[in-house]
């Protein structure tokens, strides 16, 4: 079965529903779904990338980025915020593919880099992104400023 994948536009937001609904079940997420309308506003956003992969007409993984417009280059830089395929597809190497896919519009399009984070004890996630071509490696601390009540 022939993996396809597609970057998502404003036109796409079912499609971006379904992925949202990958990162539920694979993320074990308790949030509920945002409104439709905010889902097109957010592919709107001409700094916001998504790519999904679809298998059988069904979407069965995706990444999302944000593209960070930096003051010490005069070329961005795609921080992955997202990547996730269902479990019955992992290892099959979709995310793989997806990650192939963002640095090869990264590289079409002029960007610095493209960076990710992953947390120290996520080893399935670092196991994953050690296994692509990734061009260095930083371990660091993330500190988090939350304003939700």
């Amino acid at each position: 079965m022939a993996v396809i994948i597609k970057k998502l536009t404003n036109r796409d937001v079912d499609c971006f529903l379904d992925l949202l609904n990958v990162f539920k079940n694979v993320f074990e997420w308790v949030s509920r779904t945002p409104d439709p309308l905010y889902l097109k506003k957010i592919l709107d956003n001409k700094q916001f990338l998504v790519f999904i992969a679809i298998m059988d007409n069904v979407v069965v993984g995706g990444l999302t980025a944000y593209i960070l417009d930096r003051y010490d280059s005069e070329k961005p830089a795609a921080y992955i915020y997202d990547i996730a395929v269902i479990s019955e597809r992992q290892r099959n190497g979709i995310g793989k593919d997806l990650i192939a896919t963002l640095n090869d519009y990264c590289k079409e399009n002029n960007f610095s880099e493209a960076f990710v984070q992953a947390e120290m004890e996520d080893t399935q996630a670092i196991s994953f992104y050690r296994g692509t071509p990734v061009s260095s490696e930083l371990q660091a601390l993330h500190f988090t400023y939350s304003f939700d009540n």
